[in-house]
């Protein structure tokens, strides 16, 4: 079995009825950084953009934004 960071920032978006582009204003990180991340397509996550989106959304719970999963090691 293998650790895996999943970014789980869409749901939280869902959650409170947020826009990517109401949270790329309100955190000063480009929409599209914002968009990667949501949809999984950022191979780094850069963390100062994660503790502006958090500042953004009023949490400091990164667990919010991002968290680890176990998975299958397939290789």
């Amino acid at each position: 079995m293998a650790i895996k960071v999943k970014v789980v920032l869409g749901d939280l978006l869902a959650e409170r009825g947020m826009s990517l582009n109401e949270l790329s204003l309100k955190s000063d990180v480009r929409r599209a950084a914002i968009s990667e991340l949501v949809n999984g397509k950022r191979e780094n996550i850069n963390f100062e953009h994660i503790a502006k989106i958090a500042e953004a959304l009023g949490t400091s719970d990164i667990s919010k934004i991002i968290t680890l999963i176990e998975t299958t090691d397939e290789h």
